[in-house]
């Protein structure tokens, strides 16, 4: 299959990682520089498809200088340690908390097993190499990484987990927002919070949105999926989704502890999350399909309730 890449911006080319077989789910970027870099490289499942998009866009073995990833979690940065074998001059950037567990995927393969499932694990994510520790770069808030008639500005951007950042394009003035804003499913009217376990927090986020529009002069290109072009809008709507998703689940504990009850009931606030007006234009099966996998109700409420039950400890209120 020839890969499919598309222009999103002056210089910054998306291509579809096909993670696990599946178009349109994650997305990795190319900046065309004099030191071009890569941003995301999807999991391991899409080592071929990203090798063949940075191929068709003219990038040899010889010609990858940066690997730049948003966060740790294996469908943005799983391809990472074999992308990083085909292409042997690049070094691999990321925040300073994830660079071990790049290192040493072995915590986060288990950690990633533990909540997929071995098998799904291995269908959607496939396997995920080590990647050399001296090859790999860490980064903190206002970091920047000069590429070369560009550069990329670095903003700490956690919420969704502890070791995000966002990255800013100098030249573009295009943000990649990585999980910070959640999942939007492309053609479709659907943005969807990112909160799973262990490390969402619902204030960091929210200043991480709001970090990620004052940084933003033209588009949100989002891993899942593609390019926003109204930040505030989008920006807005994230935030809205955030604190209404939180609070349908603070509501919940008031009543119950147990896990398939507080999903079901996030489940059904959740069904107002594709906006009205998309009508039967909606292939609801692939909608689902693409929710499930990138954005699972289960994992989201799970991540939202762990959250609450550590503010109420640190506030000294009873933990129902």
């Amino acid at each position: 299959m020839e890969p499919f890449v598309f222009d999103v911006a002056d210089g910054v080319t998306a291509i579809d990682t096909m993670m696990g077989g599946r178009e349109r789910y994650t997305a990795a970027y190319l900046l065309q520089a004099t030191e071009p870099a890569l941003v995301e490289t999807g999991p391991g499942t899409s080592v071929e498809a990203v090798a063949a998009g940075l191929d068709r866009l003219g990038i040899g073995t010889d010609d990858l200088a940066h690997i730049v990833l948003t966060h740790i979690h294996l469908d943005h940065a799983g391809g990472a340690g074999a992308l990083s074998s085909r292409f042997p001059r690049a070094v691999v950037w990321v925040h300073e908390r994830g660079a071990p567990h790049l290192a040493d995927p072995t915590r986060l393969v288990a950690s990633t097993a533990r909540i997929w499932g071995e098998s799904e694990m291995r269908e959607l994510f496939g396997p995920t190499e080590p990647v050399d520790p001296e090859r790999l770069r860490s980064l903190g808030d206002l970091d920047v990484i000069e590429l070369g008639g560009r550069r990329l500005d670095v903003l700490d951007t956690p919420g969704h987990a502890s070791h995000h950042v966002a990255l800013v394009d100098s030249r573009s003035g295009v943000v990649f927002t990585g999980d910070a804003l959640g999942i939007h499913v492309p053609d479709l009217p659907v943005l969807r919070p990112a909160t799973p376990p262990p490390e969402f927090d619902l204030e960091a986020a929210v200043a991480s949105i709001e970090r990620i529009r004052d940084r933003a002069r033209s588009v949100l290109l989002f891993a899942h999926f593609g390019p926003l072009r109204d930040v505030d809008a989008t920006c807005d709507l994230a935030i809205a989704r955030l604190r209404a998703w939180t609070s349908v689940v603070d509501d919940a504990m008031r009543d119950t502890d147990d896990p398939e009850e507080l999903a079901t009931r996030l489940r059904d606030a959740a069904l107002g999350d594709i906006e009205t007006g998309a009508g039967a234009e909606l292939d609801l099966e692939m909608l689902e399909d693409r929710l499930r996998l990138l954005s699972s109700i289960r994992m989201n409420a799970q991540g939202i309730a762990r959250y609450l039950r550590k503010e109420r400890e640190r506030e000294g209120r009873p933990p129902t």
